[in-house]
């Protein structure tokens, strides 16, 4: 007789193993420790046969003959149950170490060699956000293009053009890795360009003040009411006209006081490459006030809540609107300002892009250019603090007074 629920849930170890039989061979094995498990006994090319359908109460007694019933089937066809089985199991296995999650990881595992934890942990983040999601259990030999083209829409549409464009980029660099050890054969990432399924990406205008409302602001920013940590960073940023990240970011050890001269090494930097900034007779004052408020921590601007860190990047901008400039002005803007006063003062364009930090078509002389031009530079960045202190304390836009170069 076929065996029932009941009598699979009541059965009860004994001494020694037994079976309670069902149909077809099928049956439940009993284990003294009061283990049930499902077998089915069968021959194939004349030689008996033992599978098992799992363990109760996991697999019940519907889906035990169920399972039952199609490796029958199997059998009938003159197909061994458990040999397809095992097949379909290493069929499963290659698969896995075949997806695109498992190329991605030791292509991972190679590119993060020399890289910074920081820059790793980025890369393996966006990678475990972005891209598994979609690709992650395909074989990576399968991908087509159109399914990276859905992956790169899903992440534009939630508002983040830049990330799809360097979740492409990466998609591409695993499938070269692929086609380098022989997981792959194309790379559909190379078929396709970001600006064929991204829209193309306005260009941010930094909001800034005109060069006649820049004696005002100096003068708030003279008798800002908040921190003054603050209020030097504001100063610092107007002096040397660096990037936001660039400032907040700074360490006492990238100073030479007794050279003027402040060396930002190429990991904090835009471009990747070191950046020198002279630092004129005001910018030296301001550092020594500074230097009296947190010459004791590793940064020149540490947070207000972990001092650990440095500042917020927000820090500089919220303090500009609290001085009415909301939407006006921002930390980025004093740097548009510099270029767009020294330009018109006859300052060579070279020695002000160089001062910029911006990238010069060729990214190897940027690794060099950087200590160009440093005497005229220097000149330049004391001529610029003398103009912002005349203007502060009230004189009028004139030109400078030292001669341009």
């Amino acid at each position: 007789m076929p065996l029932t629920d009941l009598e699979v849930r009541k059965a009860r170890p004994a001494e020694k193993a037994y079976r309670l039989s069902d149909s077809g061979n099928l049956y439940l094995w009993v284990t003294p420790a009061g283990g049930k498990l499902w077998r089915w006994s069968y021959r194939h090319d004349g030689k008996g046969k033992l599978m098992s359908f799992g363990k109760y109460p996991d697999v019940p007694l519907a889906l035990a003959r169920e399972r039952h019933a199609e490796a029958r089937k199997l059998l009938a066809t003159g197909t061994d149950p458990m040999a397809q089985r095992k097949a379909e199991k290493t069929a499963e296995k290659g698969a896995v170490e075949n997806s695109f999650q498992s190329v991605a990881s030791l292509w991972l595992e190679h590119w993060q060699d020399g890289k910074s934890p920081r820059h790793v942990e980025y890369v393996k983040r966006r990678i475990e956000t972005d891209i598994l999601p979609c690709l992650g259990p395909r074989p990576i030999a399968e991908i087509e293009a159109p399914e990276l083209v859905a992956m790169a829409s899903a992440i534009q549409d939630r508002g983040a053009r830049d990330i799809a464009k360097r979740a492409l980029e990466t998609v591409g660099q695993v499938f070269r890795y692929g086609i380098a050890h022989g997981y792959a054969k194309r790379n559909p990432a190379s078929e396709i360009r970001p600006s064929d399924i991204l829209k193309s990406k306005r260009k941010t205008n930094y909001a800034r003040i005109n060069a006649k409302e820049l004696p005002t602001l100096l003068k708030r920013i003279e008798v800002y009411q908040g921190t003054h940590v603050t209020r030097l960073a504001i100063k610092l940023m107007a002096l040397t006209f660096v990037r936001t990240s660039e400032l907040i970011g700074a360490k006492w050890a990238e100073f030479d006081l007794e050279n003027a001269r402040w060396d930002i090494p190429a990991e904090r930097m835009k471009m990747r490459t070191p950046h020198i900034v002279s630092l004129a007779r005001q910018t030296l004052e301001v550092l020594e006030m500074l230097r009296d408020l947190t010459g004791h921590s590793e940064w020149l601007f540490p947070g207000d809540r972990n001092a650990s860190k440095p500042m917020s990047n927000n820090t500089i901008l919220k303090a500009l609107e609290r001085m009415d400039y909301k939407g006006r002005m921002t930390g980025h803007g004093f740097r548009g300002l510099a270029s767009t006063i020294l330009h018109e003062q006859g300052y060579a364009h070279e020695h002000i892009e160089i001062q910029l930090a911006h990238a010069p078509r060729n990214a190897v002389s940027a690794a060099y250019n950087h200590a160009l031009y440093l005497g005229p530079r220097a000149k330049m960045m004391q001529d610029w603090a003398d103009f912002l202190e005349h203007i502060q304390r009230g004189g009028k836009v004139l030109p400078f007074r030292g001669t341009a170069t």
